[in-house]
């Protein structure tokens, strides 16, 4: 493994950010999310200065080992026909790798990541309740509307007020699907304030958003969500992962009516 080396995901490592759910490390899901077949692997360290980990070359082999980090293969007559920027052209460039700014500048990138949870059994008819921060008012009723059929308890919230409200409510909230962009409040405000709480530090989040940016999953993550999931969705993805968080298996649910991605333009 050198720095000037450029990796690839593999059908693997796709599969750890789009399968539903994830069983690595949020250390190895941001080196995943950042891998994107252009970037060297010392430009992968640049764009994480000052806060590259340590561990980073055990990690980046580890992910290799796994099978979910392949070296691009080169074509050894590219150079004879490759365009040639211009020194000035090419050090902006360079400088816009370094920082990561391209790792996901990607036509129809999407992120679907979450923690497998251990297994659970509700208890008979043990009613779970589910939290859905989103303020565009027509998601917001097709997520209550999922997760109804799910056997949920939905309790909605579009604002600041309204979040405090729907999680300070008794029981506790079994899961919190969470916006990031609203109106008076930002989702992963919200989600430090959560991880702080004490009655509210292990009820599992998924950030659900259309902010696909490399350091908005990390942000996440690191923040303690156990999902992130980008619009637009196919709602029976969504369903995996909230499975997943949540430790549930097909038949702890109903079954979803349909599986029609959310046709509304992202916020």
């Amino acid at each position: 493994m050198h720095d000037k080396e450029v990796y690839v995901l593999t059908r693997l490592g796709e599969s750890q950010l789009r399968s539903g759910e994830t069983t690595v490390s949020t250390e190895e899901i941001e080196l995943l999310v950042r891998v994107d077949g252009v970037l060297t692997i010392g430009q992968i360290k640049a764009g994480m200065q000052p806060a590259v980990p340590p561990d980073f070359d055990y990690l980046f082999s580890g992910l290799i080992t796994k099978g979910m980090l392949e070296r691009r293969d080169e074509d050894p007559f590219a150079d004879q026909f490759s365009f040639k920027p211009s020194k000035s052209a090419l050090k902006k460039v360079e400088a816009e790798a370094d920082a990561g700014a391209q790792s996901l500048v990607k036509a129809g990138y999407f992120v679907r990541i979450a923690h497998k949870r251990p297994a659970r059994e509700l208890k008979g008819d043990q009613q779970l309740v589910a939290v859905v921060v989103e303020d565009e008012p027509h998601l917001q009723k097709f997520l209550e509307h999922y997760l109804t059929f799910e056997g949920f308890e939905v309790r909605t919230a579009a604002n600041r007020d309204e979040i405090i409200s729907a999680l300070m409510a008794k029981p506790v909230p079994d899961l919190v699907l969470l916006d990031v962009v609203l109106p008076d409040t930002d989702g992963f405000d919200i989600l430090g304030k959560m991880r702080a709480h004490s009655a509210l530090k292990s009820v599992p989040v998924i950030m659900l958003t259309a902010k696909a940016t490399r350091e908005s999953v990390i942000q996440g993550l690191a923040g303690g969500a156990q999902g992130y999931v980008t619009k637009p969705f196919e709602a029976d993805a969504l369903i995996e992962a909230v499975r997943s968080v949540m430790g549930l298996d097909d038949d702890s649910a109903a079954e979803p009516p349909g599986n029609d991605p959310w046709p509304e333009k992202p916020r």
